[in-house]
């Protein structure tokens, strides 16, 4: 496993959560990092990106506002921490580096995937 994602769990409507995803065996300091997720009965979709050197941080319209993308070069690893959680942000939610220093909304675009962490905001 080269990216290890985790900080899932159950949170009510109007909570919060981060998401850490730490990168082994090779580093993400050249390349773009991001973040997509899939809710059930659903095609995986784009959150959040940002470029090498922390800028071109782009986000899904349905999370702008509300989430959160950074990096810590130290540490080789990458956070998505999500405010105002609604039953919708509901999915499992993957961290993925690109093959490029300047990330984008398409999966294409990334070569390497953690394995997801289930994120399920409910009452």
């Amino acid at each position: 496993v080269q990216l290890q994602a985790y900080g899932g769990g159950l949170v009510q409507p109007g909570g919060s959560l981060r998401l850490s995803c730490a990168a082994f065996r090779f580093t993400l300091d050249y390349y773009a990092i991001g973040w997509f997720r899939q809710a059930p009965g659903k095609e995986r979709e784009f959150v959040a990106t940002i470029a090498w050197n922390g800028g071109n941080i782009y986000y899904a319209d349905s999370v702008k506002g509300r989430f959160t993308i950074s990096r810590d070069r130290a540490k080789n690893t990458m956070y998505l921490q999500m405010n105002s959680l609604k039953a919708e942000d509901t999915a499992v939610y993957y961290c993925a580096a690109s093959r490029y220093a300047v990330g984008s909304s398409e999966e294409g675009n990334y070569a390497k995937w953690g394995q997801g962490t289930q994120v399920t905001v409910s009452s």
